[in-house]
């Protein structure tokens, strides 16, 4: 047997990590400015992550949700302290396009409604209706093609304020900075208006903040910079710091009923024992003012080279979830990177990179970073 090839793999083999550095097996380090996706939050291999989970897995890995477990209550109290939502309820999952399949379904749920608002470019998810709430049409499966799912412009707010004024709307749904969609943000006025405009007409107001939240924005949700209090909000890769976990923080006008929802891994102990430590990580060391503070300095960098470099022709982001606009095919700059400069990126569509490194980089990190792209770019 062999693994089902759906990725195109970079022909690097990584095998250690620590901070914001990867080491491939010939012993050769990396600069990692992808964080694995987003996903390394705190750094690899943070001593004070390492022996959380090591101590939890050597007590108990998992029970099944049929007991209490107090991790769960833990984390729920940490996560709605630190984030601004100690008034939500919050229920655990295993990967983000699961976060969305159970935020979407609570929305149908809670208005009796099925058609949903997603933006031009969104991606949410690679199962049932949150790849139908992606707009890529490739990765879409005729059994998920259901005609659910209106695509508007992203922070074209008249056009979702029609479509609301129809009154079938059950949920609008939005990432505040896409990520495979290129780091586009939304403006302030267009999610505050979405946000009034979901209200009047009874829709519920979802944030994927799966990519664009746990600090990576500078503040600990992107939609906290629009000034907007969504109902559902999604969260995974950085909340465990590379344990499959995810979660939607619920709004109180939400009432649970069992049976609604369910699952067998969410929320189990090792789960909760890492997404515990990466908070008191996160709390400790600073890390959403540090993604701020290093993500600022990184883009005024940047903006410096690009007055040196003509091919790059944007740069846009916020925090450490930075997008490169290129005149040339990202695939080739990035492979310089990867092969010549030892370091890794992520990319959107064909010309942007994409910056997601863990939140603890520092500013010497930004600076060794622009010497690897000023001459990956040479």
């Amino acid at each position: 047997m062999t693994p089902y090839d759906v990725y195109p793999l970079l022909n690097v083999n990584i095998v250690r990590g620590q901070g914001c550095q990867v080491w491939d097996e010939h012993g050769t380090p990396y600069l990692d400015f992808y964080g694995g996706h987003a996903v390394i939050s705190v750094g690899h291999c943070h001593p004070a992550y390492v022996e959380a989970v090591s101590r939890q897995v050597s007590t108990l890995g998992f029970y099944s949700n049929s007991v209490i477990n107090r991790l769960q209550q833990q984390l729920a109290e940490r996560l709605g302290q630190l984030s601004g939502y100690d008034d939500y309820q919050l229920f655990l999952v295993n990967s983000g396009a699961e976060a969305n399949e159970n935020a979407l379904k609570l929305a149908s749920f809670h208005t009796g409604r099925t058609r949903v608002l997603s933006a031009r470019k969104a991606f949410h998810g690679r199962t049932s209706l949150a790849v139908e709430a992606t707009d890529n049409p490739a990765i879409i499966a005729p059994i998920n093609a259901n005609g659910h799912v209106t695509y508007l412009p992203l922070d074209d707010i008249q056009a979702w304020e029609e479509e609301l004024a129809k009154g079938d709307v059950c949920a609008c749904i939005i990432e505040c900075i896409q990520g495979v969609g290129g780091i586009r943000m939304v403006t302030e006025q267009f999610a505050q208006r979405l946000s009034e405009a979901c209200r009047q007409h009874g829709a519920v107001l979802i944030c994927d903040e799966i990519q664009c939240g746990y600090g990576r924005s500078g503040k600990f949700f992107a939609h906290q910079w629009l000034g907007i209090r969504p109902q559902l909000i999604t969260v995974a890769k950085g909340i465990a710091n590379g344990f499959p976990m995810s979660a939607v923080l619920i709004s109180p006008e939400f009432k649970p009923v069992y049976g609604q929802l369910g699952t067998t891994f969410g929320g189990n102990h090792l789960a909760c024992a890492a997404a515990l430590s990466v908070l008191d990580i996160m709390e400790k060391e600073q890390l959403v003012e540090n993604a701020r503070l290093t993500g600022e300095y990184l883009m005024d960098r940047l903006r410096e080279l690009q007055q040196k470099q003509s091919h790059i022709t944007d740069v846009r982001g916020r925090g450490l979830m930075i997008g490169i606009e290129l005149d040339i095919p990202q695939k080739d700059v990035r492979s310089r990177l990867v092969y010549e400069q030892h370091c890794f990126t992520g990319c959107s569509g064909a010309t942007t990179l994409r910056l997601l490194p863990p939140l603890c980089a520092t500013q010497a990190d930004a600076d060794l970073f622009i010497e690897k792209l000023n001459n990956a770019l040479s």
